[in-house]
C-alpha cells in the first residue's frame, strides 16, 4: 500500500527516449485508446454480423476522429483555458505549443467538447455516405466506451486531473497531499461499467439510437458521480456553491439531452 500510495515518486511519465524526442506513457495511452476503440467496435461488428462494410466504417473513423479532437480542444478552450480570448481572436493559433512567442504546450482537451465534435462530425459523414445515425453511433459508442479507460489511466500517468484530498488507504500522494485517485475512479465507472452496460444491451436493443443514447445517458451519470471524488479544475474552482462544477454541469446538460432524446425515439419506434 505504502508504494502504491507513494506511486508518482517512483513513477517516470516518460516511457523512453527516440533520440530528442521522450515518448510519454500518457501519449502511448492515447494511442491505445484510439487503437482499441476501432478494434472493439470493429469485433462487435463482424461478431454481430452488422452490415456495414470495413471500407465505409474505416472512412467513418477518419471523420470521427476529426470532430472527436476539434471539438475536443476548442471545447476545452470555450470552457476551460484562461486564454479562452487570446484564441479566440487568434484561431489560428489553437494548436500552436507557443502564446506570445513562450513555450506553453498544446495541454488541455474537453471531454464533453469532443463528445459533440463526435456528433457533429457523425452527422455530416451520414448525410454525406446516406448512412442511418443511429446505427453507425450504436456502433461506435461501444469501442468508445472501451477506449475510455485507456484515456483516463493516461491522464493518472500524466498525474492530471487528480483527485480531492482524503484519507482513505487506497490514496496516493500527489505532491504532499494525499488524495483520491480519481482518474481510476472515471476509468472503471465511465469506461468499464458503462462499457459492460452497452455489451449486456446490444443484443436487447429495440431501435436504433438506444445504446447510443444509453452511453450518453449512462456516462453523464458515471461522470456526475466521479466529479465528486475530482478536484475541481484550478482555473475555475465550483461554479456553484461546494459542488457544481463545469463537469457535472456539463453532464447535467448532456444527460438531460439524451434522456429526452431516448424517450422520444423510443415512442416513434414502439
Amino acid at each position: 500500500m505504502e508504494f502504491w500510495q507513494n506511486i508518482y515518486s517512483h513513477f517516470n511519465p516518460v516511457a523512453f527516449n527516440l533520440g530528442p524526442i521522450a515518448v510519454h506513457w500518457y501519449g502511448i495511452m492515447y494511442a491505445l485508446a484510439l487503437i482499441s476503440a476501432i478494434y472493439v467496435a470493429k469485433w462487435f461488428i463482424k461478431r454481430d454480423n452488422l452490415p456495414i462494410t470495413n471500407e465505409l466504417f474505416d472512412s467513418y473513423v477518419w471523420w470521427a476522429e476529426i470532430g472527436v479532437i476539434l471539438g475536443a480542444r476548442i471545447g476545452y478552450i470555450l470552457f476551460y483555458d484562461t486564454h479562452t480570448m487570446y484564441y479566440l481572436t487568434h484561431p489560428w493559433q489553437i494548436f500552436n505549443p507557443y502564446i506570445d512567442g513562450v513555450y506553453a504546450g498544446i495541454s488541455g482537451m474537453s471531454y464533453h467538447g469532443a463528445f459533440f465534435g463526435f456528433i457533429l462530425a457523425s452527422y455530416l459523414f451520414c448525410r454525406k455516405n446516406k448512412v442511418s445515425f443511429w446505427f453507425i453511433t450504436d456502433i461506435a459508442v461501444i469501442g468508445i466506451s472501451a477506449a475510455y479507460v485507456f484515456g483516463r489511466i493516461g491522464n493518472f500517468f500524466n498525474q492530471e486531473l487528480v483527485g480531492r484530498a482524503t484519507d482513505v488507504p487506497w490514496g496516493i500522494y500527489v505532491g504532499q497531499v494525499l488524495r483520491h485517485p480519481s482518474q481510476i475512479y472515471e476509468a472503471i465507472l465511465e469506461g468499464l461499467v458503462v462499457f459492460a452496460i452497452l455489451v449486456f444491451m446490444r443484443k436487447r436493443k429495440t431501435f436504433n439510437g438506444q445504446l447510443a443514447l444509453m452511453y450518453g445517458i449512462s456516462y453523464s451519470t458515471a461522470r456526475i458521480i466521479a466529479e465528486f471524488f475530482r478536484q475541481p479544475d484550478t482555473q475555475l474552482g465550483f461554479i456553484y456553491s461546494n459542488w457544481l462544477t463545469m463537469g457535472i454541469l456539463q453532464s447535467l446538460v448532456v444527460l438531460g439531452i439524451c434522456m429526452i432524446l431516448y424517450v422520444k425515439t423510443r415512442k416513434i419506434n414502439s
